[in-house]
């Protein structure tokens, strides 16, 4: 934690004992804990968004294009066209 052991913890809470005082020491607490569970949340929420982006860049963005590609209308009919184009392209530069 920040490289603190407990003999400066324990200095840095006689410290906030002596500023705020032993009656403000439970709201300080209560809004800190507060905090940290907003941070914790806003934080889960992020991790799915890194996750999906990480997909994306792994792959996934190219799979997702794919499966697009192949909603296109005529889109089959144009690869088997290419297919047939290069087969001809292969039998020709056979015969030469």
């Amino acid at each position: 934690m920040f490289g603190l052991g407990l003999p400066e913890i324990l200095i840095i809470l006689v410290i906030i004992l002596l500023l705020f005082g032993a009656k403000r020491l439970p709201e300080i607490g209560e809004g800190l804990g507060k905090t940290i569970r907003e941070l914790r949340k806003i934080k889960e929420e992020k991790k799915p968004e890194k996750e999906k982006e990480g997909d994306n860049q792994k792959g996934g963005l190219i799979s997702d294009l794919k499966k697009e590609a192949e909603d296109i209308p005529g889109l089959k009919e144009a690869r088997d066209i290419k297919e047939t184009a290069d087969k001809v392209k292969n039998i020709t530069k056979l015969l030469r």
